[in-house]
């Protein structure tokens, strides 16, 4: 108990900065409070997250205001079909005064990358932002770069335009910790949207967040306290997606093609306990980790021909496991 009431205090020093990041999103942004939530967990978790949603929803401006509050490098990278590797990372380019090949880094080396509409470039593009997102580094030739930190790469998807997409590979899209999706504002918050955007005035973002606070935010996050219970409980939720039957859930086995990796394990621990950090507590509670089971393994759950022929999703397979799975 001593321990917990320790970390509550380190949490309540350290936890400040939250309501400066969402005070300044709220200038900008309108309702959407699960999307910024998810943004900050990333954020503390050191998790990259995809946003998939219809064109218009703020998704892109909701990233670029929470970079402008922060006092770090901010590149977005437009992904198009036709954009190459060198785009992304750099490339070596012949210098014909030194008669030597120099180095020339890509936006990929800021401390957060908005991928928009990643979806919309080839294979090669995607497995060239694999390294980056895995190993927080990057080759060019026979040069191996290390990113800064804090790194994070924060990706946009459109679900509705399939012409000229590509699907991502099932590497890419496990190397994300969460995929939010991101719905329609209400008619309240719609109202408030149009007020704001046909106003004379124009609201600045401020940069309030310093790098460090967040590096230092990511270690105190690390000693939250999660109790064996609830690592049992996160375990249970993760072997229900791969053996459904021995969970007594044999009904979902032949819509699962494929259950989460064991990345869907860490991920979740990571967030519930960012969770529990912006909740201003020092340890993490069942509840947590069953608001984030979507987000974190919506895109680690595989669905067989059966499943999508019956329009079955992930998020209805994740809310049969949490339904059957005792809470502790």
């Amino acid at each position: 108990m001593a321990d917990i009431r320790e970390i509550n205090e380190k949490i309540q020093q350290a936890s400040s900065f939250i309501e400066l990041l969402q005070m300044e999103i709220g200038k900008s942004i309108v309702g959407q409070k699960n999307m910024i939530e998810r943004l900050l967990i990333a954020l503390l978790a050191n998790g990259h997250i995809l946003l998939e949603g219809v064109p218009g929803l703020a998704k892109t401006l909701a990233i670029k205001t929470l970079a402008s509050t922060i006092n770090a490098k901010f590149s977005r990278i437009q992904f198009t079909p036709d954009l190459l590797p060198a785009d992304l990372i750099g490339t070596m380019i012949y210098n014909q005064k030194k008669e030597e090949f120099t180095l020339r880094i890509g936006p990929v080396f800021a401390n957060f990358v908005l991928a928009d509409e990643i979806n919309r470039a080839p294979a090669k593009v995607q497995s060239a932002l694999l390294e980056a997102m895995q190993e927080r580094q990057i080759t060019i030739g026979e040069h191996t770069l290390k990113l800064e930190e804090p790194f994070l790469v924060l990706a946009t998807e459109n679900p509705l335009e399939q012409e000229g997409t590509y699907p991502l590979p099932e590497a890419q899209v496990d190397r994300f910790m969460m995929k939010v999706i991101v719905n329609y504002p209400t008619r309240d918050e719609e109202k408030l949207i149009l007020q704001q955007n046909t106003s004379k005035t124009s609201k600045v973002i401020n940069k309030v967040v310093e790098p460090s606070e967040i590096i230092n935010a990511r270690e105190i996050a690390k000693e939250i306290y999660l109790d064996e219970k609830i690592e049992k409980y996160i375990l249970d939720i993760i072997f229900a997606t791969r053996n459904p039957e021995d969970y007594g859930l044999g009904k979902i086995k032949s819509l699962i093609n494929y259950g989460s990796s064991p990345r869907g394990s860490i991920f979740l621990a990571q967030a519930s306990k960012s969770m529990a950090f912006i909740k201003r507590r020092g340890f993490v509670v069942p509840e947590d980790v069953r608001s984030l089971c979507g987000d974190v393994l919506r895109h680690r759950i595989g669905l067989t021909y059966e499943a999508e022929a019956e329009n079955i999703t992930s998020d209805d397979i994740i809310n049969e496991i949490l339904n059957k799975i005792e809470v502790p």
